[in-house]
């Protein structure tokens, strides 16, 4: 009986070494992740990121023409009187007029205390209507423009177009003579108030500044300064 068992078991032992092996499973090959592409655009950058547009540059607008104010003194070739001619200069010049000179000659004047000034253009050459205001300077010398055609048509001139017109010392006469102070009050230089009669002014040469309409005279040196602001205060009025 033993024996029996002895060979049964031998029997089982090898039919379960020589049955069927099971058949080994391989491994599963991964296969490496592709990144698919994808049509979703990608964010749009935040606003630190995003890049400034330039700016157009603003229109430049053209500024309009500053209207050029100005002035034109009168002077003699020689014996102007250099107050007469310096002092209203310089109140027009601070009030911001450009000055212009114009005299016959072309050549530097020299005034009676010796000043010398170039002048810018002949009388001939004048255009009134470039000029707010129109001065005619005294001195011994303005004597030469009293029959002077070409004075006689500025003061003319500058009158009928209403410009502010002024004549200090004996230079009064040249504008009595040119016809333009008949009705006026007027005032000149010491024994000359008959020369401004013949012409039909009111004259008082004791008055030392005197202003009818935009007409301004005056008597003599000490009062160019006084002369010169009541020429300015009569361009204030017009302006």
């Amino acid at each position: 009986m033993k024996k029996i068992v002895l060979l049964f078991l031998a029997a089982l032992m090898a039919l379960v070494a020589c049955g069927p092996r099971p058949t080994p499973t391989a491994a599963p090959i991964e296969e490496p992740l592709v990144e698919q592409p994808t049509d979703t655009p990608p964010p749009p950058p935040t606003s630190a990121e995003a890049p400034t547009p330039a700016e157009a540059p603003a229109p430049t607008e053209t500024p309009a023409p500053v209207p050029t104010m100005q002035v034109l003194l009168i002077i003699a070739p020689e014996n102007f009187r250099d107050e007469e001619y310096a002092e209203p200069r310089a109140a027009f010049e601070a009030a911001g007029y450009a000055v212009v000179v114009a005299s016959s000659s072309l050549e530097v004047a020299t005034g009676m205390l010796g000043m010398e000034v170039q002048p810018d253009l002949l009388l001939a050459d004048v255009q009134v209507e470039d000029y707010d205001a129109v001065v005619f300077v005294g001195g011994v010398g303005a004597a030469g423009y009293w029959d002077d055609p070409q004075a006689h048509r500025i003061a003319q001139e500058a009158v009928a177009a209403e410009k502010v017109v002024g004549a200090i010392c004996i230079a009064p006469v040249i504008l009595a003579r040119a016809g333009v102070l008949e009705g006026k009050q007027a005032t000149v230089f010491q024994g000359n108030c008959g020369e401004l009669e013949v012409g039909g002014a009111i004259c008082d040469s004791g008055v030392p500044v005197q202003r009818d309409g935009l007409i301004i005279t005056a008597n003599g040196p000490p009062v160019a300064t006084a002369f010169g602001e009541a020429i300015l205060d009569a361009l204030t009025e017009q302006s």
